[in-house]
């Protein structure tokens, strides 16, 4: 059994297409084709349902990804492991982030720069679920989501601070001199609100429930930047994260409002596989976040609507 194998084998159940898992892993088509059917002959099963075209995975195939994705990852780890004394981590870590928790991570770049500076960040907007997902095929290091709420299994968390809410309504509506907000009235006003593959959305929407109310917002969408740009238009409401909203309050357009009956506040953090040994690039997130530094630049988002700087 050839490593390269398993990489055809899993690039090809990622993309799902013969020619571009070809183009991903650098070979032609017969030549991965080849790979695959060498890995097959090899295990004893098909592994592939083909008819001209991918078709999918057979039973077994689908049995044998996850411990294909770890061989794989495992094998990167030990490249890493056993690299040169004296030289630093290099590629590329990602982390999956939910929209909610996209402030934490200018936290996170410059510690990790200046502990591996030859190390890329690549932060993945992701969905609490996707999260999930990815780090138990490998394709993440690390996720930033709730932890509590919809907790993940078989994972060491780490957390960086708790979530509020704030009522984020044009400036010039009829919240206008306001100082804060009950739900009651937040839940009845026109809104804007995250879609409900979002597990902020389904927080807002049990927090509704708990004070009597049905959310009906009239536009959803997936990010913050949307639902920003419809209040700041002038029509819509919305209900943010305290990160989010203190990002939004810089704009003269948008009024922020505290609501006058706190809903329970989120904690969120870090996600990583509780897996041992555990990879260099997962150790190096985790590392980061648990330092003096990280610490500090994370406060803001502890204590205040403002975002990290």
């Amino acid at each position: 059994m050839q490593i390269r194998h398993l990489r055809y084998f899993v690039t090809l159940a990622r993309v799902g297409h013969f020619r571009r898992a070809a183009e991903s892993c650098g070979v032609s088509q017969p030549t991965l084709s080849a790979g695959i059917g060498s890995l097959e002959t090899t295990m004893g099963v098909e592994l592939v349902r083909r008819d001209r075209r991918f078709v999918g995975l057979t039973e077994e195939g689908e049995a044998a990804l996850p411990w294909a994705q770890q061989m794989l990852h495992d094998f990167d780890s030990l490249l890493r492991a056993a690299g040169r004394p004296g030289i630093g981590l290099t590629g590329r870590v990602r982390l999956g982030v939910i929209p909610a928790a996209m402030p934490a991570v200018g936290a996170i770049a410059p510690v990790l720069a200046a502990e591996h500076p030859e190390l890329q960040l690549v932060v993945l907007s992701m969905t609490s679920r996707e999260i999930e997902r990815a780090l138990h095929a490998h394709d993440i290091e690390g996720g930033i989501t709730y932890l509590d709420n919809e907790p993940l299994s078989g994972v060491i968390s780490w957390t960086f601070y708790e979530e509020h809410y704030r009522f984020a309504t044009p400036a010039k509506g009829p919240f206008a001199g306001r100082t804060s907000i009950t739900w009651a009235e937040a839940a009845a006003a026109p809104l804007c609100l995250l879609t409900r593959d979002m597990q902020n959305r389904r927080i807002l929407d049990a927090q509704m429930e708990r004070v009597g109310m049905e959310p009906r917002p009239r536009a959803t969408a997936n990010s913050y930047a949307a639902l920003l740009s419809f209040v700041g238009m002038g029509e819509l409401s919305s209900i943010l994260p305290h990160p989010q909203a203190g990002t939004a309050a810089r704009d003269p357009s948008i009024l922020i409002l505290p609501f006058d009956d706190p809903s329970p506040p989120q904690a969120v953090g870090l996600v990583v596989l509780d897996r041992h040994p555990m990879s260099p690039l997962t150790r190096a997130v985790l590392t980061c976040v648990r330092s003096v530094e990280f610490r500090k630049r994370i406060e803001s988002l502890r204590n205040s609507d403002e975002p990290v700087s």
